[in-house]
């Protein structure tokens, strides 16, 4: 099946090929970090795989807060991190990989360390000119984003001089500040040092096939933009569920909590995707200012505490049962506060105030300890207006719903009604699903790799300007005050209780009961 699709493709001309990058350095910053291994080394060594690194290029992983390694102990620690991925390779791959990778010691904040950075790429690059092109990746703590972008700047590896043959950008992982005010502070710090052409605010849920795929689906095919609005869509459901508690993330969920993880970031963005008006070209520019239009169309949640759970509900899981395994609650994981009010769930009704969607409700939910792992986006279509068919005269019948899966299993299904063999009118609900993986017989590529080979070609598209993660912060950072706000006693925006291993506090339900509707159960 996947080699007649590829036929079709090949026949209609669309084009499937993949720029391969200049050469460049990728400067890590947290070398030795979760993310780096988890995620930056093999998203790296898959690109290799599969042909599109740059001809030449090279991996500096820098800072540490021990010892500071050899380049011969950075590479041992490489391998190490690859040794699964590399017994799929062909055979020398890893060797080419990690005879790539060097180490440069220093602290964040002293001025010596980013002058030999300097000098240290400068040397790297060699005569291919990959000196002047500088990939610097930020997996660090957050505390540590404006030191380290003042110190590029200051040894004059941020902002170049006009006509410079080179570039340097700089991917920011998230959190990208706390609330507006800090996000603006830190956007100040970053403007100082580089220009917004320069910077790349990653998230990775805009890498994913499925997020993607939302613009093809909507933009590419006449038979769902024409239903795309207020007329034919009664509401849309977004879901994030994790299966998992906080684990050993105990420390930063305390200062995190579910909104600044989740919402302000992979929910919004996912938002926007969904709701957005058509750019006229699928260009960096003309896609991020339709995305901040719908930002701006979001109506504000009410000021009052108390008027704000009528929109906006968050939970703490207890102890409970998840995966047939008796499992703590929230307060007793390790790192958290015996009297933590940090919220792990989330819930929360959105309106857009504009001619598409005004009276579409956007239900969005995300928390830990939910029955099981999925991300998904539901667009739940409008009844049909009469039903002539007497089983289904009291109004029930089920509504056509497109649901994209966005994890673990990424592909989109449609639900619709159809005649069952056997009786004149036996009726039921039919679900069509295309998975990437099955039609298309092929990996799905990681997040990150679509995303860092975009941003060594030099496209932000599926990264984050600053006016829209302004946006972001601006909608929510109003919520984070009323929660807080105790007024010298309990919050008047209480925090609801839920068990593990159930989908949420009842009052999320609540959300949608009120307006006639209920959560989907994925």
């Amino acid at each position: 099946m996947s080699e007649a699709l590829s036929t079709r493709f090949q026949q209609r001309g669309f084009e499937c090929a993949e720029s391969r990058p200049e050469p460049c350095g990728i400067v890590i910053f947290g070398p030795l970090g979760d993310l780096t291994r988890r995620k930056l080394l093999p998203s790296l060594f898959h690109l290799l795989r599969r042909g599109l690194m740059p001809d030449d290029w090279f991996i500096l992983g820098c800072l540490t807060r021990g010892e500071p390694l050899t380049d011969e102990a950075f590479r041992e620690q490489v391998r190490l991190t690859l040794a699964a991925d590399a017994a799929r390779a062909p055979a020398g791959l890893l060797d080419d990989f990690v005879r790539r990778c060097f180490f440069q010691g220093g602290g964040a904040a002293d001025p010596a360390f980013y002058r030999s950075l300097g000098a240290r790429l400068d040397a790297l690059g060699g005569p291919s000119g990959m000196g002047a092109r500088r990939l610097f990746y930020l997996a660090v703590p957050p505390t540590l984003y404006e030191p380290i972008v003042t110190g590029l700047g200051k040894a004059g590896l941020g902002r170049l001089p006009k006509g410079h043959p080179g570039w340097n950008r700089v991917i920011i992982e998230k959190p990208f500040g706390r609330d507006l005010a800090s996000a603006k502070a830190l956007s100040q710090a970053v403007g100082d040092a580089l220009d917004e052409e320069q910077v790349y605010r990653i998230d990775h849920y805009l890498g994913k096939e499925t997020v993607q795929n939302i613009l093809v689906l909507r933009f590419a095919n006449t038979i769902f933009e024409p239903l795309w609005n207020r007329r034919y869509i009664d509401h849309v459901q977004i879901t994030v569920a994790e299966a998992l508690g906080v684990e050993h993330r105990g420390g930063y969920y305390e200062e995190a909590g579910c909104l600044r993880d989740m919402f302000q970031n992979h929910m919004v963005q996912m938002l926007t995707l969904v709701a957005m008006e058509p750019p006229a070209r699928f260009e960096a520019g003309q896609y991020r200012d339709e995305k901040i239009k719908l930002l701006r169309s979001i109506r504000p949640f009410p000021d009052d505490p108390t008027a704000l759970g009528g929109h906006v509900v968050r939970g703490q899981y207890t102890a409970g049962t998840a995966g047939g395994v008796e499992v703590p609650g929230y307060r007793a994981e390790p790192r958290v506060s015996a009297d933590s009010s940090v919220e792990t769930y989330a819930a929360m009704r959105v309106s857009i105030d504009n001619w598409r969607w005004k009276g579409v409700p956007f239900y969005l939910r995300s928390g830990k300890r939910l029955p099981r792992r999925i991300s998904e986006i539901a667009i739940t279509f409008r009844d049909v207006p009469h039903s002539m068919f007497s089983t289904f005269n009291d109004g029930a019948m089920p509504p056509n719903v497109l649901v994209l899966n966005v994890q673990p299993e990424e592909g989109i299904s449609l639900t619709v009604e159809a005649k069952q063999p056997g009786p004149k009118t036996c009726m039921g609900s039919l679900t069509m699903r295309l998975d990437y993986r099955s039609v298309f017989g092929v990996e799905v590529p990681e997040a990150y790799e679509r995303l860092l080979l975009d941003c060594m070609n030099g496209d932000q598209t599926l990264f984050v300007r600053t006016d829209a993660l302004e946006a972001a912060w601006e909608l929510l950072t109003p919520v984070l005050a009323a929660w807080e706000d105790t007024g010298n006693g309990p919050s008047r925006a209480p925090l609801r209780q839920y068990p593990a291993g159930s989908w949420g506090p009842a009052e999320a339900d609540d959300l949608l009961r009120d307006d006639g509707r209920c959560w989907r159960t994925p």
